[in-house]
This record gives structure tokens, sequence and C-alpha cells, in this order.
């Protein structure tokens, strides 16, 4: 997945698409994968791990195959939706095929340093994908060009390669005992979507304190999430047109590094702040409104990369505080109702903070974008300090 990520904003900019456009592009991804997550959750549990993974390869290839078919924003926006479809069907399939797989051949074995390695294999690889994805496109671009296509469709035709790798390398690897066909289990995913948002609604409204939690990552995501997507576009101008891919790409790569640096100090930083989470979550916010603020002001590529990153690594550090605070509300049996409605809630917000973000960087810049996006966090801050005061409240009485 890493060799289209840092380009891809590049990529749709060179297709003609303005701010907006791109920003509506990621908004269909977010939808689709908001709508669907919630009813193909529990297929991979019916059918087994490897044929829904097997499809979301699928749907990943055909997404890279419109992609470079075409430059029309409505093929595109299918090509997004074919990518959110791939989001929610694979997520968690070979995560939970590993687990089952592992604790049968060794059951006294503890799983959690192989999925430590798996978690970093998994940051290596969009890292490498990152920096060769920037990297290609300067080498072969004018090739690309020669030939008719865009200098960021070597990336593109470079990830359709590795996934059709992929595809071969799951049928191949990976063995799994068929399961029963349920003929039913799709359209009972369907039929329960209405039935766990009414849960988790109700959940939430029960428990006032995960309505304000997930109200302020809604607006972390409204404000964030345009960063994460435009930056590319932005910081491009600054460089040297001979190396600016690889640069990107290189930016992209420390990014990813970056969060994983920022979530292993979370912990170090809740002890700061005596293991109130939501305190934790309320600086965190706090000093990201800041730094994206710095962010947007930044005139060089020197100042932009530095920033950043420690807007990165802030990032990663706003992980961890969060969970801790809905794991804690939630009871066992309701966790995973808790947890699908969180993500509907944070795709939600994303959206509409892409579609927002786009329509002001497309009518003024994308710095006051970000500005605006900035006030969004500092409501997510009171809101986390409301949170603080209850859960303080709670643990009192």
């Amino acid at each position: 997945m890493g060799l289209t990520v840092a380009v891809v904003a590049l990529a749709l900019t060179d297709r003609g698409m303005d701010l907006f456009q791109i920003s509506l592009l990621f908004g269909v991804y977010s939808l689709t994968t908001m709508t669907m997550e919630l009813p193909f959750g529990g297929l991979a549990d019916s059918i087994g791990r490897k044929p829904v993974f097997l499809t979301a390869v699928v749907a990943s290839l055909i997404s890279l195959a419109l992609f470079l078919s075409t430059s029309d924003f409505y093929v595109l926006a299918l090509s997004f939706a074919f990518i959110g479809f791939g989001r929610a069907l694979r997520s968690g399939t070979l995560d939970a095929w590993f687990v089952e797989t592992f604790k049968a051949a060794a059951p006294d074995v503890d799983v959690q340093p192989a999925l430590a390695k798996a978690q970093w294999a998994n940051a290596v690889g969009l890292a490498v994908g990152a920096v060769l994805g920037g990297v290609l496109p300067d080498i072969f671009g004018k090739v690309a060009k020669g030939l008719g296509f865009s200098i960021y469709d070597v990336s593109y035709v470079a990830s359709f390669g590795v996934m059709l790798g992929v595809l071969v390398f799951t049928m191949l690897a990976i063995v799994e005992n068929p399961r029963p066909k349920n003929a039913n289990a799709l359209k009972h995913g369907f039929a329960n979507v209405p039935l766990v948002i009414k849960d988790a609604g109700l959940l939430a409204f029960k428990h006032p304190a995960l309505a304000v939690l997930l109200a302020s990552l809604a607006f972390f995501l409204m404000a964030t999430n345009p960063v994460e997507v435009i930056w590319p576009t932005h910081a491009k101008p600054m460089l040297d047109e001979a190396y600016a891919n690889t640069v990107i790409g290189v930016v992209t790569a420390t990014y990813f590094f970056s969060i994983a640096f920022g979530a292993s100090l979370s912990p170090r930083i809740s002890r700061i702040f005596r293991r109130r989470h939501a305190m934790t979550l309320a600086a965190t916010f706090a000093c990201l409104a800041s730094v994206q603020i710095a962010l947007a002001l930044q005139g060089s590529i020197i100042g932009f990369v530095t920033v950043f990153v420690l807007y990165s690594v802030i990032l990663g550090v706003s992980e961890t505080p969060a969970s801790s605070i809905l794991h804690r509300c939630v009871e066992d049996r309701q966790r995973s109702t808790m947890l699908s409605l969180r993500s509907l809630i944070q795709q939600l917000g994303a959206a509409l903070g892409l579609v927002l973000a786009g329509a002001v960087a497309e009518i003024y810049s994308t710095p006051i974008a970000w500005i605006v996006g900035a006030v969004f966090l500092l409501i997510a801050v009171i809101l986390t300090l409301v949170l603080a005061k209850r859960l303080a409240a709670e643990a009192d009485s």
C-alpha cells in the first residue's frame, strides 16, 4: 500500500483534480469504508479469513486498474470506492488467521512478541513502499511521459505488480481449513447494521463520557485528516522538480515511523499526567492545534519537514489515551459494538473535514484550510476537558 500513499494526492493533481475534488475522492473512500466495515465485519468469521482477504486484494487490483485507466472524476471516485471496499474487507482478516493458527501450533507460547514483529513489518513495509513510491516517478517519469502516461503511473503500475504478488503468495502460503458455507452470512451482516448502530448509540447515550469522547475524536479527525491527505501538494512546490517526489516519499516514510515513535512515547507521557488519560488527550490535542498552525505558516521545506515530523509524533501520542478511555468505559460484551461505532464516527469526521478543508483550500489556500482545522482541535480540547471532569466525578462517586 505504501507505493501509492506517498504520491496519490500528486497523481490526482497531475490528472487535473483540484484540492476540493481530491478531498471529495478521499471522502468517498472514508464513507465507503465506514458503510462497508459494519456489514462485512463478521463475514471473515462466517466464511473464512483467506477468501475474504483474497476478495479484498482483488478489490484493490480493480481500484488500481481503474485509477490507471482514467482522468475522469467519476471513474476515479469508483476507484476510491473500491479502495474503501477492500479496506473494509481486509480489516483484521489475516490478523485473526495468524493468532488462531499461532495458538493452535503453540498453545502455551505468548503471541504478543510475534504480533509486535508483525506490526514492525507492517510499518517497515509502508515506509519502504513510500520511499520507492516517491523514487520511481523521479527515475522513470520521463519514460512514462514518453509513452503518454503520468509520471506517477509508474508507482501505480509497481503497486499493481506487488498486489498481484500478494494475491499469488496468499493463495499458496496461507493455509486455512474450509468453513461451512453460510449463504446468509452477508445478508445477516447488512441486516444487523441498524441494530449495531442502535445498540452503540444507546450505549453512548447511557454513558455520556463515551459520547463526549467520540465527539472529540470526530473533531480531531476533522482537523488532522486534511493535513495527512493534502500535505504533499503543499510541500512539492517548495522542492526542486528533479527530486521532489523522492523527498516526498522519504518524508512519508518518516511520517509512519514518527507516528510509531509517538505511540511508544505515549505511556511515559501518560505517567506525567498521572495516568489521567483525558488530561493527556486534552494536552495532546492542544499541542496538535498549535503545531498545525505552525505547519501552515512554514514557507521552506526544512521548516515544513521539521514541524511535520513533530506533528506526526504528537499524532502517535494521541492514539493510546483515547483507546484507554474507551476500553475503560465499556464491558467486554459491548467492546466490539463500541469499536464499530468509534470507527464509523471517525470516518465520518474525516470525510466531513476533508470536504470542508478542500473547499477552503480551493477558495483561499491550503494553509488557511489547516488553520481553520486547528479550530476543530480546540473544540476537541474543550470536549476532552469536559470528559476529564466527568471521569473524575465518576471515580469519586
